[in-house]
C-alpha cells in the first residue's frame, strides 16, 4: 500500500528555500520515477510555440506549471495537527452487507488519526 496517494495534503519537507515548508494537495502520483506533483509547489516554466486554433486565435507564449518533486521530499500532514507526520498501516475489520471483511489502513503516526 502507498504512503502517499493522489488527494492527499502533503508539507514539503526538504529542497529549495522557496518551497520548503508549503503544504499543497497532490495532483499526480508517479511511482515508476518515485515522485509527486503537488498543487502549488515547484513550478516551473515551459515556453509554448506560437499557433493558431481553428477560430483564428493565437495560442503560445509562457506557461508555467507544477514540476514532479522527489517522494523522500514531502511529508503526509496529520489531519488533527496540520503537522507533518509518518504513515502507518494497520488491520481493521469492516462490516458490509453482514459479511466481514479484514482492510487494511493507512494512519497517522503523530496522533493515531485515519487517513
Amino acid at each position: 500500500m502507498a504512503k502517499i496517494k493522489k488527494g492527499d495534503l502533503v508539507q514539503v519537507i526538504s529542497g529549495s528555500r522557496a518551497n520548503r515548508g508549503k503544504q499543497g494537495k497532490v495532483i499526480e502520483v508517479l511511482p515508476g520515477e518515485q515522485r509527486v506533483v503537488v498543487e502549488g509547489i515547484n513550478f516551473a516554466t515551459k515556453h509554448v510555440r506560437v499557433g493558431q486554433t481553428q477560430r483564428g486565435s493565437k495560442t503560445g507564449g509562457i506557461e508555467q506549471h507544477e514540476a514532479p518533486i522527489h517522494v523522500s521530499n514531502v511529508a503526509l500532514v496529520d489531519p488533527k495537527t496540520k503537522k507533518p507526520t509518518r504513515v502507518g498501516h494497520r488491520l481493521d475489520t469492516v462490516e458490509k452487507n453482514g459479511e466481514t471483511k479484514t482492510v487494511r489502513v493507512r494512519f497517522a503516526k503523530k496522533s493515531g488519526e485515519d487517513l
